[in-house]
């Protein structure tokens, strides 16, 4: 049986403006699982968030992605296949809902039909019916942009049964 898909193992990181931010975080997050990060500003979600990308490298600990240690990642490789969640604007508004879902595949070269069907997947599957959302163009909604970037960043790497 595979082991977490994301695990921090007694990671510690500090800022130069902020000497500690996490200080021996540990947590496994099992494939399919949801984990939410809720805290006041300041807190370090944006930095676990960064960690598990390499956008950050640990002070101390080891941030795992599949296990492997991230920092044995090619960072471009990772970043596509763990994805990230945007903060406030974060879709391309020149393109349409189902164009910025694809974005990340089509970096990847995924053929026309196997993109369409897994953004149509996607789409549905977090509640925009890509009959109605796929040709629109995105709103300022940060409920509607949240969704849609979350999805965007994750769409190669979230299995279909979740």
């Amino acid at each position: 049986m595979p082991g977490p898909a994301i695990e921090f193992r007694d990671v510690s990181f500090a800022r130069p403006s902020r000497p500690l931010v996490l200080d021996h975080f540990s947590v496994a997050v099992e494939p399919g699982e949801v984990l939410a990060l809720v805290g006041r500003s300041g807190a370090g979600k944006t930095t676990v968030l960064k960690l598990v990308n390499r956008l950050l490298t640990p002070d101390s600990g080891v941030v795992v992605v599949e296990g492997r240690d991230t920092r044995a990642w090619d960072p471009i490789r990772l970043r596509r296949r763990v994805g990230y969640v945007l903060q406030d604007v974060g879709l391309f508004p020149h393109m349409t809902i189902a164009e910025n879902v694809a974005v990340v595949p089509r970096l990847e070269r995924w053929d026309g039909p196997r993109m369409l069907a897994r953004v149509n997947d996607l789409l549905e599957l977090i509640g925009l019916p890509s009959a109605q959302f796929a040709a629109r163009f995105p709103t300022s909604s940060p409920a509607a942009s949240g969704s849609v970037s979350v999805w965007r960043a994750r769409l190669p790497s979230i299995p279909r049964s979740c």
